[in-house]
C-alpha cells in the first residue's frame, strides 16, 4: 500500500470524525472537518444531528482565531444556501482559511458546486477529490438520491448452506448466530427505512426496529428507521407487534380507518420504483434496508432496485422442504443474476457476503 500524503492522512481523521453521526444525522449527510495550522490540529468537528451545526462550525469555534490562514478538510463540500443553518462556505470565508480540501463535491442542486465557488472567488485555494471513495461511502444514500432521485437500496439476507431462509412452515429462528444479528442492527441504524412484506410480519411478527448497538451506550440518541410494510391485501392484524410504535410505521396498501387512527402513514399501491422515489422526495429517506421473504426481495432484484446484496449465511443444511432465499424461475445461464465481492466478513461461525449487483452478462 503506497504511503499516504499530508492531505491524505488529515481527510481520513475528518471521516473518522464523520462517522461519529452515522446513527443520528438522518436525513442529513455525515460530514466532519478538521482545520490544520503548521502541522497541527487547532480545530476539528462533526455533524451530529439535523437542525445541529455543521461539522465546520464546530471546527471553526474551536479553531477560534487560529483558523486564518489555515487548512480546513471536509468530507463534503461546504453547503452554500441557508437552511436551517446558514452556509459553511461563507463561514470558512470569513474565519480567513487559506486552503480547503474537499473530499467529495455535494450534488445536491442547492450545492453542488455552489460552495466551492463562494470560496475559490474569495481566493481561497480548493483542492477536490482526496480521500474521495472513503469519503462517498460515508454518505451512498445522500449522494445517489441527490444525483438520481433514488435512494440507495441494500437487501439483506440470511440463508442456509443450501440457500434456505425458513423451513416450510415459516420457522426461521435462529439460522444465523447472534453477532451475525447483531451486525444487522448497524445496517437498519444507518437506513432510513425498512422495507418487509406483510407475510414476513404475519411468520415472525417482527418489530425491525434497532434495539441495540455495541458502540452506543444510549440507544435513544440514535434516528430509528421508518418501518415499511407492503400490504397490498390488508392483512396487517392491529395486534402485531410492529405496530407497537406506529408513529414510525408506514403501510402501503388499502387505506384503513383503524391505522390512520393509530397515526400510521399509509401509501397507495403502487410500483416499487415509484415508492421508492416517493420515499426519497416527500420523506428524505435516502437509505433503504430490505428484510423480506423471497417473493419481495425476488422483486427487488428482478427489477434492478438493489445497489447491494448483504448476505449472511450459517453453516447449516436446511433441506429441499425449505423455504428458498430467491424464487425466480430461469431457464436459461443467460437469465441468471450476477454480483461482484466488495468483501467478505466472519461473525462467528456465520459468513457475511456483501455483493454488487454487476452489468456483466454471459
Amino acid at each position: 500500500m503506497p504511503e499516504l500524503n499530508q492531505d491524505q492522512i488529515w481527510m481520513l481523521c475528518a471521516i473518522e470524525l464523520a462517522q461519529q453521526g452515522q446513527y443520528s444525522t438522518r436525513p442529513n449527510p455525515n460530514v466532519g472537518c478538521v482545520i490544520v495550522k503548521d502541522g497541527h490540529v487547532v480545530g476539528e468537528g462533526f455533524h451530529p444531528q439535523a437542525g445541529q451545526p455543521h461539522a465546520e462550525v464546530f471546527a471553526l469555534r474551536q479553531a477560534g482565531e487560529s483558523a486564518r490562514g489555515a487548512t480546513a478538510y471536509v468530507t463534503l463540500e461546504p453547503c452554500a444556501h441557508y437552511g436551517r443553518t446558514p452556509p459553511c462556505a461563507k463561514g470558512l470565508v470569513a474565519a480567513g482559511v487559506a486552503r480547503v480540501v474537499v473530499a467529495c463535491p455535494d450534488p445536491n442542486p442547492l450545492v453542488a458546486g455552489k460552495g466551492v465557488n463562494i470560496l475559490r472567488d474569495a481566493g481561497i485555494d480548493v483542492d477536490l477529490g482526496i480521500c474521495q471513495e472513503q469519503a462517498h461511502a460515508l454518505n451512498v444514500g445522500f449522494l445517489k438520491a441527490m444525483a438520481t432521485g433514488m435512494p440507495y437500496v441494500r437487501l439483506k439476507i440470511a440463508s442456509s448452506l443450501d440457500g434456505r431462509t425458513a423451513m416450510a412452515s415459516g420457522e426461521s429462528k435462529w439460522i444465523t448466530g447472534s453477532q451475525a444479528r447483531q451486525d444487522v442492527q448497524h445496517w437498519r441504524a444507518i437506513s432510513g427505512a425498512v422495507i418487509t412484506g406483510v407475510d414476513t410480519v404475519l411468520a415472525d411478527d417482527c418489530q425491525l426496529n434497532v434495539r441495540q448497538l455495541d458502540t452506543v451506550a444510549d440507544i435513544e440518541k440514535i434516528v430509528q428507521p421508518k418501518r415499511v410494510v407492503l400490504d397490498r391485501q390488508g392483512r396487517l392484524p392491529l395486534t402485531a407487534k410492529i405496530l407497537q410504535d406506529p408513529t414510525t410505521l408506514m403501510v402501503m396498501g388499502p387505506f384503513r380507518q383503524e391505522l390512520a387512527d393509530l397515526g400510521v402513514l399509509q401509501l397507495p399501491v403502487q410500483p416499487l420504483k415509484e415508492l421508492l422515489q416517493q420515499l426519497v422526495q416527500q420523506h428524505q429517506i435516502y437509505d433503504v434496508l430490505v428484510e423480506a421473504g423471497a417473493t419481495l426481495s425476488t422483486a427487488f432484484l428482478q427489477e434492478h432496485l438493489v445497489d447491494e446484496l448483504i448476505s449472511y449465511v450459517a453453516p447449516t443444511l436446511l433441506g429441499q422442504t425449505a423455504r428458498s432465499m430467491f424464487n425466480a424461475a430461469f431457464s436459461q445461464m443467460a437469465e441468471q443474476l450476477r454480483f461482484k465481492l466488495h468483501d467478505v466478513t466472519q461473525f462467528g461461525d456465520d459468513v457475511r457476503f456483501r455483493l454488487i449487483p454487476s452489468q456483466e452478462t454471459l
